[in-house]
């Protein structure tokens, strides 16, 4: 967690909006962006494993870039797994708790993936990712998606929340899956802050959503119809002391230059935190 007060220097940059960018590129677009973070994501670490590098190599390659990590994402789908699977992704978990602590990273961030189930069931699964990630120092934030059959709207990401009942266990606010559902602006408003562990935004095109999951139509915050003055004003507000990380995958800003895609949106996001600030 960032010591500023000032959400503007706490933003943080998601590689999925750089998707196509090799990590090295990618922290280097970060770092020459002005970002004063980057956001990690499992399939970072494995695409490298992947070219022949080790963890150990990863972790240093990270490391050198000077960037911080404010969230590193776990493998998604063990709030609904069992069995084999289940022991799996927890190992995945594990391993992806190390690596947050030894880049000096204490969140770790879980979105739904594919699979489904019931509340209860992803309640018990994400206590126990509480009870492991607590271990090495660490908080898990759960992401709700717009499009997931189960875990669709911020009320039942508190519920599981809730149920979950472990105090490493909370919440992460997309400001894009929030407006999608229907829970834009500020809504999260009786949401008490020490459930909130992370933020990310993105903004909506106006229209209807496209088809499939996960949705990658996603654009700079101010290019469409989320409203950033309550969303920003109510974090304001409520004294939110974590990032801000931007998550928007998109084709369209995948086929530009990384550094041109990084610099834009960190300028546009603090112009609109500057009506705050």
């Amino acid at each position: 967690m960032s010591k500023t007060n000032k959400l503007s220097e706490r933003l943080a940059l998601h590689t999925w909006s750089l998707d196509t960018t090799p990590l090295a590129e990618a922290l280097k677009a970060a770092r020459d962006g002005g970002w004063n973070a980057v956001e990690l994501r499992r399939v970072d670490f494995v695409r490298c494993f992947d070219k022949g590098m080790t963890n150990d190599e990863v972790i240093a390659l990270v490391r050198e870039s000077g960037m911080k990590v404010a969230t590193l994402g776990a493998e998604t789908g063990f709030l609904f797994a069992t069995g084999f699977e289940r022991t799996r992704l927890f190992g995945a978990l594990e391993e992806t708790a190390a690596n947050a602590r030894a880049l000096g990273c204490d969140l770790i961030m879980a979105a739904p993936g594919q699979n489904r189930g019931t509340v209860k069931q992803a309640a018990a699964n994400f206590r126990t990712a509480g009870e492991l990630v607590s271990k090495y120092g660490c908080r898990i934030a759960l992401e709700f998606n717009s499009v997931h059959a189960v875990i669709n709207r911020l009320a039942i990401g508190r519920e599981i929340v809730a149920l979950a009942a472990h105090p490493a266990c909370g919440l992460l606010l997309d400001a894009y899956h929030m407006e999608r559902a229907g829970d834009g602006g500020r809504s999260f408003e009786d949401t008490p802050v020490d459930e909130i562990f992370a933020v990310q935004v993105s903004d909506v095109p106006h229209g209807l959503p496209p088809a499939g999951n996960p949705p990658t139509d996603r654009l700079v915050p101010g290019q469409g119809r989320v409203r950033w003055n309550d969303f920003f004003g109510l974090l304001a507000e409520k004294r939110y002391a974590g990032y801000v990380s931007y998550e928007a995958p998109n084709p369209e800003l995948w086929a530009r230059a990384p550094d041109e895609v990084a610099r834009e949106a960190a300028a546009a996001i603090r112009r609109l935190l500057a009506q705050l600030e």
